[in-house]
This record gives structure tokens, sequence and C-alpha cells, in this order.
């Protein structure tokens, strides 16, 4: 049975319709609670089992965490130094196998510095890590698929980045992990669910549990966009709601194994042109790992980690944890950076499961999986690299419960050979991209951009663009992206609201100085042609991303993370 991969506004109704039952079908086999790449890969792990799935979130897909990280795709060399062996082979495993298999579209290697500042001893000691990290990716049952690491002396680093203090280092060490726009994975992994048959539905928040005795037998729910109370029944609902872990135990009665403990990160992102260097950089802190990632025509440089207690749907930097970075970086630029050159600033929250009095930069990131009642399954913990092993063990304690309650036998995961949407004819479409800008009229470069962004799916694109030659055209206000993006949000991504789209679908909100707002009233007004909204919704649309915005800098400027979250929350979610 074939379905298609659009999440439309259509799709969402449609699959409301048939988890409420009113569509005419059964229960669920597995709800899965939380749209970020853990739920969305739960439900492409749950939907490719033969499993009847259904996944609800409550604001849009990758709203959380899972849109705030630092984007890479990696092993993780700091917990290589905490001798989390096992932790680190897994992630390299899953870093192969997103990158020459499932989503070769989406993931793209990215190298790194590794700065090397004490004569003897170092060189031997990093180059020993670097060589393991090296050879556990080899090993794996996966391709490594990059290339292997390389020893540098100080005139080969003044080179390659000629932006950073060379004269201080003795060399370097460069070596590659992958990167991806974590937003975008999520979204595709959502896709590639419905296309095998999920039900997916966002902007609808799930209230509490239907009960049969102590078993787990559904949710209750609500949905934003129409504030109609909602029951969706399953045989089992699997919870990867991240940080918001405890508060989902709390419906069950407080009852649950799982301790979840938030940890805040910040990002900032800059011109690729301030900094003058042909790879990334890493390089420690007294807290943390202090990244300079290469992100298209910018820079992502973060990060911190910092307990977080706030809100949790909007962490807010302050100017204390920008300064820290800024203050970091510049231990290693020759010409600093300062507030002026920052376009955007990003803060995420880390669900870690809480150890013993550990500050959380100690915390693992290994994932557990509990059952605390029957009838539900609960999984935190875990990075964004190993979320569909995360999946697969959700779904191995889910098919536990269906086989000892309604014997139903689950068949083992398949989800390490079932590609991303847009991934099968990527090399295909890569080959012809210069046939494509002929046939299209766009520039080969723009064919490049879409094909890193959609893969093979970008004949969906390019059939709009021909079907309103005006959707070929560049946003107005960020001129990096094409109209059209704007429209395949709302018909094919399940972009509801304008802060979707220009936060999450693209990244209009940190990829520009004036953080989008110049191209909030023209992407508003495409939005409004597809969703039918009136000129007043339009106009109420950007007047919340516009106070966002205002909200968001305004917390940039306060010192603690109280006086910054107090400033952040004065713009919540549009209802």
């Amino acid at each position: 049975m074939t379905h298609s991969s659009a999440l439309s506004p259509e799709s969402r109704d449609a699959a409301i319709a048939t988890m409420t039952g009113t569509g005419g079908e059964t229960e669920l086999d597995v709800l899965v609670v939380g749209g970020g790449v853990v739920g969305a890969g739960t439900a492409l792990d749950a939907v490719t089992r033969g499993l009847n799935t259904g996944l609800l979130e409550q604001r849009d897909l990758a709203s959380g965490t899972s849109s705030r990280s630092s984007k890479l795709i990696h092993g993780g060399l700091r917990y290589l130094e905490m001798l989390d062996f096992g932790l680190v082979r897994e992630a390299l495993q899953e870093r192969g196998l997103l990158y020459t298999r499932l989503a070769p579209h989406l993931v793209r290697p990215v190298s790194f510095l590794y700065p090397l500042t004490h004569k003897g001893w170092e060189r031997p000691y990093v180059g020993a890590g670097l060589a393991l990290y090296d050879a556990m990716a080899m090993l794996g049952k996966y391709e490594m698929g990059l290339p292997r690491h390389r020893h540098l002396f100080r005139k080969q680093v003044a080179r390659i980045a000629p932006d950073f203090k060379a004269d201080k280092l003795t060399g370097a060490i460069r070596y590659y992990d992958c990167q991806v726009d974590d937003a975008r994975l999520v979204v595709t992994i959502a896709r590639t669910a419905a296309k095998h048959g999920a039900h997916v539905a966002t902007r609808v928040k799930v209230t509490g549990f239907l009960r049969e005795g102590e078993r787990v037998v559904g949710v209750r729910a609500v949905d934003l966009e129409s504030g109609r109370e909602l029951e969706v029944r399953a045989r089992v609902v699997v919870n990867a709601a991240g940080v918001w872990t405890d508060e989902i135990q709390e419906m069950v009665g407080g009852r649950g194994a799982l301790h979840v403990q938030a940890s805040k990160g910040i990002h900032l992102v800059v011109p690729r042109d301030r900094i003058r260097s042909d790879a990334g950089f890493i390089t420690r802190t007294e807290t943390s790992v202090l990244f300079v990632i290469p992100w298209g025509r910018h820079w992502i440089i973060g990060t911190t980690d910092t307990p977080w207690d706030l809100d949790k749907a909007h962490p807010a930097a302050s100017r204390t944890d920008i300064d820290y970075v800024l203050a970091h970086v510049n231990t290693i630029l020759r010409e600093p950076l300062d507030h002026d050159d920052v376009e955007g600033v990003y803060a995420g929250l880390r669900p870690l499961l809480t150890g013993e009095s550990e500050p959380t930069s100690k915390i693992s990131r290994e994932h557990t999986v509990v059952t605390p009642v029957p009838g539900l399954v609960m999984i935190a913990g875990g990075k964004l690299t190993t979320y569909r092993v995360m999946a697969r063990d959700a779904i191995d304690a889910a098919g536990h419960s269906l086989r000892t309650t309604v014997n139903i036998t689950v068949r083992d995961s398949i989800t390490d050979r079932v590609p991303l949407v847009g991934a099968d004819d990527f090399e295909t479409r890569s080959n012809q991209r210069v046939l494509l800008a002929r046939r299209s009229g766009l520039h080969v470069a723009r064919i490049d951009h879409l094909l890193g962004r959609f893969g093979g799916m970008v004949d969906d694109v390019l059939d709009l663009i021909a079907s309103r030659r005006v959707l070929g055209l560049p946003l107005e206000g960020a001129e990096d992206y094409l109209a059209a993006e704007v429209v395949y949000a709302v018909t094919h991504e399940a972009a509801r609201h304008l802060d979707d789209v220009l936060t999450r679908r693209t990244r209009i909100s940190i990829e520009t100085f004036d953080r989008g707002v110049k191209a909030a009233a023209p992407a508003a007004r495409l939005m409004a042609e597809v969703l039918g909204w009136s000129e007043e919704r339009t106009a109420e649309e950007v007047d919340h991303y516009l106070r966002r915005v205002e909200a968001e800098r305004v917390s940039q400027e306060q010192r603690t993370d109280r006086e910054a979250d107090e400033a952040r929350v004065q713009a919540p979610d549009i209802v």
C-alpha cells in the first residue's frame, strides 16, 4: 500500500479523523507523543514493522530540542575522552549509515581542526584518540564514507585557517564528521513515516491518558487549531517528549523511572566572511566544548552547557551566555568578533537523564527506555545522531507489551534499510543539475541549494515553479530562499504558522541580521494563499513573528537566565 509523503493541511485532518475513529479505523497499535527526532523516528520504526501508527505533536515538528542543536551527526569526541566507548561506536555507526544510505541528501561531511598547543605529549595523545575514532567508524557495520584524520603543522594550519591564531599553536589535527539541518531531518523522517502509512498530526496537545484499570489505552488531547477535544485509543503509547518527560509522567500519577534534567546550550550564527577558514574548529572550554562550524554562508559557534529550569518551550539566551561564547571564540581568532557580528542566536535544551549530583556537562547522553505502567513506554536521553537506535529500542519495548497483552508479534526493526524520502533519486538528480537548471530557468547554484534541502523531491518544488513562475523568484527579504520553498513547506511539510516556516522549514530567523523581519510579510502572504488566511489573520501571524523577534532581542540583553526568560515569554506561541 502506497501513501503520499506530503504532510498537508488535508493530511492533518485525515490523520486526526483516523486516529479519533471518525475516519472509520480501529484503534492504533502504537501512538507516539512528541514530534522531535526521537518521536518521528519512533513512528517510522513502528510503521515499517507493520504496526498501525499515529504521532501527535503539541507544537510543530522539531519545535523543541531537535531544531536547536549544533547540527552535527557525529560520534562525540568528548565522550571518547570520558571512556564512553559504546556510545561513540554506536554514534559513529549511525553517522556512516545516515551519510551513505539513509539520508545522503541531507547529511554532508564537515572537517574540523583540533588545535595542538603543547609540545611533546599532546600530539600523540590526541592523535591516538582520533585514530581510535576513525578505527571505530571503519570497523562498524556500515561504511565510514569520510576521509581519515591528518596531522598538520603550524604553517599548514595558517594556510587552511588564516584567521585563527596559528602562532600560538604547535599544529593541529584535521578530522571529519558530518552535519545536517536538524529540523529538516525531523520533517523528512516524519514524511517518510507518513509515506509508509503513519498518521501524523501537529498542533495537538496531549492533556491526559485513557485508562482501563492500571493499563494506558490511549490519550485525551485537544486540537489547538480548532479547540476540539479528542480521544485517541492505542494499544501502546510511546512518550518521546524529551525535556517534557517529567510532565508526561505526572499525567500517570507521577509514576515513572525517568527523571530528565534540561541543559541549555546556545549557539551564535555569524557570516562566513567574518572568519577566513576552509575548516571548522573545536576547542575546549572550562565547562564544555566550543565548536566553530561551517554552515553554508555562515558559521555556527557554540555551545554552552548550563542547567535550565524555566520555560521549556522557549529557552532564552542571555547576554552572559553570548559574552561567554564570544570570549572563548575570540581567544583563537586574530580578529575578534563582537555583538555586531552576530546574525542569529538560538538556545536549545538537551534532555539529559539525571545522575547523582553531576553537572550537566558530565551526564552521559545514553538513552533509557522504561515501561512505568502497562501500555505506556517512555524514552529519554540520547542525542540527534542516535535517534534511530532510540526509536528501535522504544518499539522493541512496545513490541514486548503487545506480545504479552494482545498477542501481537512485532517484527524486527528495518529502519537501517529504509532510506528517507528524497534519498532514492538524489544522486541521479545531482548528476542532472545542469539539465534541471536549464529546464527550470534557475541558476545551477539554486538547483544545488534545492538538492541539498529536498534531494530527489526537488522535482516537486520545480513542478510548483513550473505551475507558477513567480514562485521561482527569491523570497523578498531572504534571497537565499525561493518563494516556492514557503509554499512547499505548507503543502508538503506540515507548516501551519509563519514561525514554522521562518524558524524551522528555513533558517531565515538566524541567517539574516534582521532575524527575518523583512521576509515575514512576503512569506505570510504566500502561506495565506494556501491556508486561506484572511488579511486580518495574515497580519496577526506577521505581528506575532515580529513580537517574537523583539522578545528574543530583549532577552539577549539580559544578564541572568531568569531575566532573559521573563523577556522571552512575553511572546508566547500563537494560537
